[in-house]
């Protein structure tokens, strides 16, 4: 999720929590712990370009390391001498370690993957409940928050803070029903259902990402849950599912760190190689275009002469959002859309 979402999250929860011992202090307390998590971007080796990745929403992200995560950032009230009292320092780390666990859990929530449950596994969580930006539960928090803190009353955070759970919970119920139509399109082309994910696209909990597998195939669609109208499809494309026997002999040997189980484990195994570029692996699960796969991220294996064996291709900041398409496939105005009485 968003920084400024996190941390509009950890504020509040603080906020109502801690707000008759420790007043606006803890909403600061909350929001910074609920930032900090991600400090993990700056984990990264020129040697072996897969470890950022590896690491994002990795450790810092676990419930475990919460507790220290929250010292950390409660430590800067040690800097006032009216805090370093342990009664009233430890009441600053519970609205920070209040905070901190907000963060993993909305991280969960969306579709890239959180290790939860560090060191004990590496199950990376994505719930699909809700995109990386929403502004509806973005807002709601914001508004509620700013309310909160001017009147010195937890009450419109409170509120605010039941209005976007109730908006994830939606979510959870957009999700289900765009699941049971991926299911009928699947059935709809005779095909089994090997595994499956859907996931929100951006800004909405409308229109969705759908995946599956079938025979050794990744299928994906775009699929139109609106909230008060019947579900409807627009079929995508296919590709080959790409596994480590189905790499070349020259990229069997630059595979010296595990590079693409560990690339696989972090894509869920939706890899697939690139129609613009078959020597560039992708993770399927994101796009560039409505249209045709056209990945955002992926690694490439670099010849023998170079240095480094491994490249990653990261096309983020080539990502143009068409804000008119995106607003007419919500609206229902998009005419690929079709019913599956109509497939």
């Amino acid at each position: 999720m968003d920084p400024l979402t996190h941390v509009l999250l950890g504020a509040s929860v603080s906020y109502v929590g801690w707000r008759q011992r420790l007043g606006r202090t803890a909403a600061l307390a909350g929001g910074l712990a609920a930032f900090a998590p991600d400090a993990d971007v700056f984990i990264r080796s020129a040697a072996d370009p897969l470890l950022a990745i590896e690491h994002h929403r990795g450790f810092t992200h676990a419930f475990a390391f919460a507790p220290i995560g929250a010292a950390v950032v409660a430590a800067l009230w040690l800097i006032r001498p009216q805090w370093r009292l342990r009664s009233r320092w430890l009441l600053v780390w519970g609205a920070a370690l209040t905070g901190y666990f907000t963060h993993p859990l909305l991280d969960a929530a969306t579709s890239y993957g959180t290790q939860l449950l560090w060191p004990f596994s590496r199950y990376r969580a994505g719930w699909d409940l809700i995109s990386i930006i929403d502004p509806v539960f973005t807002l709601t928090l914001l508004f509620g928050l700013i309310l909160a803190l001017r009147r010195q009353n937890a009450l419109p955070a409170f509120v605010a803070l039941g209005l976007a759970g109730s908006y994830v919970g939606w979510g959870g119920a957009q999700h289900a029903r765009a699941t049971h139509v991926q299911q009928q399109l699947a059935a709809s082309r005779g095909h089994t259902l090997a595994r499956a994910e859907v996931m929100p696209t951006l800004a909405n909990n409308i229109i969705w990402r759908a995946l599956y597998e079938h025979d050794g195939r990744i299928y994906s669609d775009r699929i139109r849950v609106g909230w008060t109208s019947e579900p409807q499809v627009r079929e995508g494309w296919s590709l080959p599912r790409v596994q480590a026997s189905d790499l070349s002999e020259t990229e069997r040997l630059r595979d010296t760190r595990d590079s693409f189980a560990r690339f696989a484990w972090f894509s869920d195994h939706w890899v697939a190689r690139s129609p613009k570029d078959p020597g560039m692996l992708a993770d399927m699960r994101y796009s560039l275009s409505t249209e045709a796969f056209d990945p955002i991220w992926g690694i490439r294996y670099r010849p023998a002469d170079e240095g480094v064996a491994l490249e990653w291709v990261n096309r983020s900041r080539d990502r143009q959002v068409n804000g008119r398409e995106l607003w007419d496939e919500i609206r229902g105005r998009d005419a690929r859309f079709r019913s599956l009485a109509a497939e």
